[in-house]
């Protein structure tokens, strides 16, 4: 594509000429030339001291996987909402335990979709660094017979996209990603990034994600597969040791400040500002996981304490998976513990008799209980991003 005049040329990127007249936004590769002024150096500065200390507190825990299964599906829900899902982390975590006390099944598979595209991430890791292979992989977890599925789960786009308004047309669109002719050039750009360690992390991940989204190589799912990015980056760089760290509930209080940010570096180069926004998100939501964790280690420590008197272990054992999921079946207490049916409800009518579960609804058969406390904690709003 040409461009359309020296005019159209920008340090950050350019616009050009696409059959029909529209006008399509073509990216410059990463990095930009930064300017490091004090702003910017001192939330990086914040932004490091903070997810070091939930790195730290992730590191100590005798069973981080408690916390890490819940502040998962948090993010999932949080971030699905930002694409307008309707779904709450109280409805996702109870269809897990029993899909009969769900709502809004469609909202409920797309969360779903992003929880198991995550840890599908978190695993490809293992042998597969972050790249295009592994962007296509999650895409295809993550839109896989869902709205949107219609929308080649997996491949790049081969025709244009673009974002506005709902009803809004390529010719008035907010924003124009590359034409299909550029896509794959920018993609492989930003692959070679993705493998460059010269920038500090944080700032690495802030600038991957901003440059994905100005990329916008799929026809649906973009904004959640950038954000997935984010997380799989940290993990990568070491950064983080697990999913604690969950931006979405940032970018989603602030969801118009996050918007005008993104169009802010496609339409002025607006870096700075964009990276002291995303730093600031990674300062609060580092305090506030840290908050979350100590509230529900506290919460468990003095359940257990409670617990110490009785004679029998399988209580403390459920009362384990309560700490990972707050809602649970007996049967699928039974199942987890393989133990009998009736042994699983007698360890849940201990916690139930301590006040620390709760049956939901009325049902005598597999009744479904939930440990109220737990879940209050990671639904309240403990900070500003929240």
């Amino acid at each position: 594509m040409a461009p359309l005049s020296d005019a159209n040329f920008r340090p950050h990127g350019r616009l050009v000429r696409c059959p029909g007249g529209y006008r399509a936004y073509v990216p410059a590769p990463l990095p930009p030339a930064l300017t490091w002024g004090e702003e910017l150096a001192v939330s990086l500065s914040a932004a490091d001291r903070a997810v070091g200390g939930l790195a730290g507190e992730g590191r100590r825990l005798p069973n981080p996987h408690l916390f890490i299964r819940s502040l998962v599906r948090k993010e999932a829900v949080l971030s699905s909402r930002i694409e307008g899902t309707q779904a709450t982390l109280r409805e996702l975590l109870a269809a897990e335990a029993d899909e009969a006390v769900a709502r809004n099944s469609a909202d409920l598979r797309e969360v779903g979709n992003y929880v198991t595209a995550l840890e599908f991430g978190l695993e490809r890791l293992e042998t597969l660094p972050v790249s295009l292979r592994l962007v296509r992989e999650l895409h295809e977890c993550l839109m896989r017979g869902v709205r949107g599925d219609a929308a080649t789960p997996g491949e790049f786009r081969r025709s244009q996209n673009w974002i506005g308004p709902p009803g809004c047309k390529l010719d008035n669109a907010t924003y124009v990603p590359p034409p299909p002719s550029d896509l794959m050039a920018c993609l492989d750009s930003w692959e070679r990034f993705l493998h460059d360690d010269a920038l500090p992390p944080l700032v690495h991940a802030a600038l991957a994600h901003a440059q994905f989204e100005a990329i916008h190589p799929f026809l649906d799912g973009n904004g959640r597969v950038g954000r997935l990015l984010i997380t799989l980056l940290l993990v990568e760089r070491e950064v983080i040791p697990s999913p604690l760290l969950y931006l979405s509930a940032f970018f989603e209080a602030t969801r118009e400040e996050y918007f005008r940010r993104l169009l802010g570096v496609t339409e002025s180069g607006e870096w700075e500002e964009w990276l002291i926004y995303f730093l600031r998100g990674v300062t609060l939501q580092s305090q506030d996981a840290v908050d979350r964790i100590r509230l529900i280690d506290d919460l468990y420590a003095n359940w257990k304490h409670g617990l110490a008197q009785v004679r029998s272990q399988l209580p403390e054992r459920a009362l384990l998976l309560f700490a990972e999921n707050p809602f649970w079946t007996v049967s699928g207490v039974a199942g987890r513990l393989e133990v009998a049916y009736t042994t699983a409800q007698r360890a849940v009518d201990r916690l139930e008799a301590a006040g620390i579960v709760a049956q939901v609804g009325r049902r005598q058969r597999n009744r479904v209980y939930c440990a109220e406390e737990i879940l209050n904690v990671l639904e309240k709003p403990l900070g500003p991003s929240n």
